[in-house]
């Protein structure tokens, strides 16, 4: 399967057309199936920037496939070890977040539809299969 980060969510809710954000319509129009980490979700209701505006987001994240860890003390500990090798690598990541997001992907061996340098770098220490548009 395919998950989706933010840095795709964000722009596609927003209307930006990029590269990423392309290819997730593409996804929706095929009917190819992907997943939304349910951490992206709190990310993008945490943007709302109103009431309306929450509404709208979660009712449309309500009709989404949202992703759970299988084994929650796994990925946990494999985004802290992954931050941590990043790190002793001289890799800099900027965001626990993406760590997380980058072991979810790696626990379900599936792919991460993103627009964010992070989980580039963190490919220099995991075998993490990205897309970008």
């Amino acid at each position: 399967m395919i998950l989706v980060d933010t840095s795709v969510l964000v722009d596609l809710l927003r209307g930006r057309r990029t590269p990423a954000s392309d290819r997730l319509r593409q996804l929706e129009a095929t009917g190819t199936p992907y997943g939304i980490p349910m951490v992206c979700c709190q990310e993008v209701l945490q943007g709302a920037k109103d009431e309306r505006e929450w509404r709208t987001l979660r009712a449309y994240l309500g009709t989404q496939r949202l992703v759970l860890p299988q084994d929650p003390q796994a990925v946990h500990l494999e985004a802290a070890r992954i931050f941590f090798d990043c790190r002793r690598r001289g890799v800099t990541v900027r965001s626990t977040i993406d760590c997380f997001i980058a072991a979810l992907v790696l626990e379900g061996k599936d792919s991460l539809l993103h627009d964010d340098n992070d989980f580039e770098k963190m490919r220099r220490v995991r075998p993490l299969l990205t897309l970008r548009g």
